[in-house]
């Protein structure tokens, strides 16, 4: 009786000291969490206690608010890995930290390799032997890692661990989930054998083994351990046959050949599995090459080409264009549904026409192993200086100096819409310089693509910048809406031939850039043949007698002003101009600068890019950037492409665009550029700065 009463207290005192110290035991095995708006990260134990010389694992444990990511080892296109470093009692031993297979995070023209939503990076400690039971064994670390959305934010944090020592390991039940998935998550050794080649600038992986079979793999994509030596924004295209997968790859621009290639495979199956490997082999024999696709789903091209189309209204090379646009739209006043309806879907044909005819151009070039990018026909100055005299005829035209009859530039009902057509050609010639939103990528994609996928997509450019005339035409009661026929009219038709002049004058300059003061010469003794013309053929048409003396006067007047176009593009080409701050692109002032470790910014513009003149006025030369760029060391390259400089063809090829502006900003640790957008902002040059001076290579 007696040794029951006494053990019953002993029991209740045990069970009441296991009701208390249970908080203090789920605290022990996870340290005080480090929290930002952004991520909360801790350090993790999968034991509640430890024993003399038996390994346990640790963890660094990282939960991401939502649209925030961590990176792998290899970042990709940028960013930078988390690092943890533990200080243990004397005789302890930390191994690597390992890191889970990581995920394609695409943004932008960026692709980072990393994590969202919940990351673990578990390590195995080994305590000394000596160690004595009843005490306690403190592990203190100190990690720092870079978490990134529309910008990226280094952060750092300090842990603490204090686990007990016990005669015997205990295994933690509530971290037992934790590490089982984070083990699972790990890529394990492959169970294939690998195959390796590169031939150029292309290459492909082979996976061979049982189990890989067509429709038993969903998708695959492989990680290069090595930061720099494939272009990670390049499709892997996935062929898989009986036994054997094979992936494309695609060698970083300027990147050397491997000499040994080593990463993770993932591989998706058709339950949606996914499994990670390691993988190793040395170049050889390249595998065969499944067919090439581009590096965007033709639907997708199509939907980013109609998107940038549309946005393309409203870019600066288009502005002169809208005098006739609006001229066009107030014609159609009080005009019957018809007359709008076959108005609007002239100009839609003149728009979608142009479009395919440009991209033909550019497929074909292409084909033929020529340099031609989006924009390509403004290096010429020739077709610079033929624009200009159009620009001014037009103005001439819309001021009332003379009467273009029947198919007139900005149409009128009754026209049977060539002059509508004609604006939609010419709104198209006009906006070749910019590039909008969406375009760079759907113009990328075009032209990898067979000629007849290509010429799809710029037919979808073409059709979302005829969009708001497609809507005129599906519902032409909208004119409506417009104002009665009246004296305002003719008001608006002069008032628009300023735009047009301001057009001819722009052009001026950039021949100018293109050829110098000769050239100039040449293309204003041009216009003032051009003028001449439209005088004479306005006399003529104002007065019955000698019509056709006027006619004849002005159809010379513009037979002399095309042979002088043959004299600008004979001009010596000016000396490169750069308005921006800093010094001239070239490949080896770039490599120069980049082997001293220092931050570059580069800017490829061109005279006849209004977008990129724009983005040079607000975003590069205002004092804050130039502040920000001396501050942080930056030098500033600035390659021109007013007339199609093949250095820069080349650099733009690399970057996977087809025209400019082009935005690169190395950071002054290496690694590959970080592409800014085409639209670009005081802050957003700012901020990019700024990460990179912050020690990580910033991300999008």
């Amino acid at each position: 009786m007696m040794h029951r009463s006494y053990a019953t207290p002993m029991r209740a005192l045990a069970l009441l000291l296991a009701i208390l110290l249970a908080p203090l035991t789920a605290h022990a095995v996870e340290s005080d969490a480090v929290e930002s708006p952004r991520a909360r990260v801790t350090l993790v134990a999968e034991q509640a206690a430890v024993a003399p010389g038996q390994p346990f694992r640790l963890a660094l444990r990282q939960v991401l608010a939502k649209g925030w990511h961590s990176y792998w080892t290899n970042p990709g296109d940028a960013g930078e890995a988390p690092v943890l470093g533990l200080s243990l009692p004397d005789g302890g031993q930390a191994g690597p930290m390992d890191f889970p297979a990581p995920l394609r995070i695409p943004y932008g023209p960026l692709v980072n390799f990393g994590y969202l939503g919940e990351a673990v990076f578990p390590l195995t400690v080994t305590p000394p032997a000596d160690l004595q039971p009843g005490r306690l064994y403190t592990i203190e670390g100190t990690a720092r890692w870079l978490v990134c959305a529309d910008v990226c934010i280094p952060e750092e944090g300090n842990f603490r661990l204090d686990l007990p020592i016990e005669a015997a390991p205990r295994p933690d039940p509530a971290m037992a989930d934790l590490f089982r998935h984070a083990e699972a998550a790990l890529p394990r050794p492959s169970p294939f054998a690998v195959r390796v080649g590169f031939e150029g600038a292309r290459g492909a992986i082979e996976i061979a083994g049982p189990g890989l079979v067509p429709g038993a793999v969903k998708e695959a994509f492989f990680f290069p351990d090595e930061l720099g030596v494939l272009d990670n924004t390049a499709p892997q295209t996935l062929s898989v046959r009986e036994g054997a997968l094979v992936l494309s790859l695609t060698r970083a621009p300027n990147g050397r050949e491997p000499l040994h290639l080593s990463g993770v495979v993932a591989i998706t199956d058709a339950a949606g599995v996914r499994s990670a490997y390691t993988v190793s082999a040395e170049p050889s024999a390249m595998p065969a090459l499944p067919r090439s696709a581009p590096g965007l789903p033709l639907w997708q091209a199509a939907l980013w080409a109609a998107l940038g189309g549309l946005i393309l209204n409203l870019m600066p090379c288009v502005f002169p264009i809208l005098a006739m646009k609006a001229m066009a739209v107030a014609r159609l006043s009080g005009a019957s549904r018809a007359a709008v309806r076959s108005e609007a879907l002239a100009y839609v044909a003149g728009v979608v026409l142009a479009f395919l005819a440009v991209g033909g151009v550019l497929v074909a070039a292409r084909a033929a192993g020529l340099a031609a990018g989006w924009g390509f026909q403004f290096t010429s100055p020739v077709f610079v200086a033929a624009m200009a005299w159009l620009m001014l005829a037009v103005g001439l035209n819309l001021s009332g100096v003379y009467a273009v009859r029947g198919p007139a530039l900005g149409g009128a009902p009754g026209g049977h819409g060539w002059g509508s057509f004609g604006t939609g050609v010419l709104a198209v010639a006009v906006a070749t310089p910019c590039t909008a939103p969406f375009m760079a990528a759907a113009l990328g994609a075009a032209l990898a693509m067979p000629a007849v996928a290509a010429l799809a997509v710029f037919g979808a450019m073409g059709l979302g910048m005829a969009l708001p005339h497609a809507a005129l035409a599906a519902f032409p009661s909208l004119a409506r809406l417009l104002p009665p026929p009246g004296a305002w009219m003719e008001r608006l038709r002069q008032a628009l031939a300023f735009p047009m002049y301001g057009a001819a004058a722009w052009l001026a300059w950039v021949v100018s850039v293109q050829s110098g003061p000769d050239g100039l010469v040449w293309l204003l003794g041009g216009a003032l043949l051009v003028g001449f013309a439209g005088w004479a053929l306005g006399v003529a048409q104002a007065s019955g007698r000698s019509r056709w003396i006027g006619r004849g006067a002005a159809g010379l007047a513009v037979l002399a002003a095309l042979v002088l176009l043959s004299r600008v593009e004979a001009t010596a080409p000016a000396a490169t101009r750069t308005e921006a701050a800093g010094e001239t692109w070239s490949e080896a002032r770039l490599a120069a600068l980049r082997a001293e470790g220092r931050p570059v910014f580069v800017n490829l513009t061109a005279a006849w890019c209004i977008t990129c003149r724009v983005n040079e006025r607000v975003a590069l030369e205002t004092e804050a950037v130039r502040a920000a760029f001396a501050q942080a060391g930056v030098t500033m390259l600035t390659g021109d492409w007013t007339r199609g400089d093949p250095a820069i063809t080349a650099l733009l090829r690399s970057q996977r665009r087809e025209g400019v502006p082009l935005y690169l900003f190395y950071p002054a640790k290496g690694g590959d550029p970080v592409v800014l957008p085409q639209i670009l902002t005081e802050r957003m040059v700012i901020e990019t700065i700024s990460a990179g001076r912050e020690g990580a290579r910033p991300a999008a």
